[in-house]
């Protein structure tokens, strides 16, 4: 998460500027890192949970079976902050009326501030956002942790799994970087085979350099895209998937100073939102599958009105009708109508997300709930989808989580 300022130039202002947010005190020193792969340690009070569904909506995928009963929720944090988690937080809740139950905690994760799951469920991924950037797997079956592996940059803040399972994606926010690291059959991580670091273009205004922010796959699965805030830029990449190795095959630049954070994909593949962080924009962006090209439309209101607002993540329900934008500042989530099979999107409303920062957003695997990790309230909401009308509705009081910045429904 950036300052929303560009005032981001050391990487570790950067997570001062994120304790300030979460209410908590600065960091002046980090903890060491996360244990090495041969030390893993776990804890949790929680029984063993149900596989969860094959594939995900909020990673662009559909879900092989509906949930049924207790579902689990993995719940990201800092560790290294005042007030912070101890791990990856464990809960499930219920998926007819989205009530949250905690159950215990993975430790032995340092800092696991952003969450992927494998595409056959197996595995639990998280970075570990520190200066000395690094991913860390865990085996969902008994939550032992797999070992964790450096990303050769600093404060690694978004991963993804490629869909085919063998790789795993991450952006280092602080070096400007993105890594690539293979997955193996048992789920663990090998060593890094790639990283790429956003020389170019220049840094965008009050920007000191690159700030990648989001690593993840299109929709067809031909290229995989780096969001960057520094550079004002969209990379796309072809993913070698037998070396592992990236290629660049296009860019695409917004306006100087919007601050890209985060993209995501209209079902039919050939349209894409790009949430603008700085310049408090969204903006729709056309994207040609064969290759790779996005072409990014005119900023729109993200409905925050006049205040300070930094929008966070974006989410497009399963059948491309609407989609929703995590409004920091604002402290809502702007509705949209999605309309000429994804061409264009008309803001309808904003709702309140009864808490304080909402960092990061994701859908139930069935699509009918919608989950909010507010940051500096320490909360996580849960919202009714209303099918038809994309409506959402709170279904209680929110689930109280340290420093709660990803909550991710399996």
């Amino acid at each position: 998460m950036s300052s929303g300022t560009g005032a981001t130039g050391s990487g570790w202002n950067r997570r001062r500027f994120m304790s300030a947010l979460a209410g908590t005190a600065a960091v002046t020193a980090l903890p060491a890192p996360a244990p090495p792969r041969s030390t893993p340690t776990s804890s949790t009070t929680a029984p063993d949970q149900a596989v969860a569904p094959k594939e995900h909506p909020a990673t662009g995928q559909r879900p092989t079976r509906e949930p049924v009963g207790p579902r689990p929720l993995y719940l990201g944090t800092y560790t290294s902050v005042d007030g912070g988690g101890k791990g990856i937080g464990l809960a499930t809740y219920d998926s007819a009326t989205g009530k949250i139950t905690g159950t215990g905690t993975i430790t032995g994760v340092g800092d696991p501030s952003y969450l992927a799951v494998h595409p056959d469920g197996s595995t639990l991924y998280a970075v570990n956002e520190r200066e000395d950037g690094a991913v860390t797997a865990v085996r969902l079956a008994d939550r032992k942790v797999l070992g964790s592996r450096s990303t050769g940059g600093a404060g690694p803040c978004h991963l993804s799994v490629h869909p085919s399972g063998k790789w795993l994606l991450s952006a280092n926010y602080t070096s400007g970087s993105v890594a690539v690291h293979p997955i193996d059959a048992s789920g663990a991580l090998g060593e890094r085979t790639d990283l790429v670091t956003h020389s170019s273009p220049a840094p965008g205004p009050g920007q000191q350099g690159p700030h990648a922010h989001q690593f993840a796959t299109s929709p067809d699965g031909g290229h995989v895209l780096a969001v960057d805030l520094g550079t004002d830029t969209v990379y796309t990449y072809r993913l070698d998937e037998g070396a592992g190795r990236l290629t660049e095959t296009s860019r695409a630049q917004t306006r100087p100073g919007a601050g890209p954070r985060h993209l995501a994909f209209h079902p039919g593949g050939r349209y894409a939102y790009l949430a603008n962080e700085v310049d408090d924009t969204i903006a729709v962006c056309a994207y040609t599958p064969s290759t790779g090209r996005l072409t990014i439309g005119e900023p729109q209101s993200t409905g925050s009105g006049s205040g300070t607002n930094y929008p966070a993540q974006i989410l497009v329900t399963p059948n491309g009708a609407y989609a929703y934008l995590a409004n920091r500042g604002h402290n809502s989530l702007a509705r949209y109508a999605v309309e000429a099979d994804g061409a264009r999107l008309r803001l309808l409303d904003t709702v309140p997300v009864s808490g304080d920062f909402p960092r990061q957003i994701a859908f139930s695997p069935d699509g009918t709930l919608l989950f909010t990790a507010n940051q500096k309230s320490g909360t996580v909401s849960v919202f009714q989808v209303a099918e038809d009308s994309g409506e959402l509705r709170l279904t209680g009081e929110p689930f109280a989580s340290p420093v709660a910045v990803c909550a991710l429904p399996l």
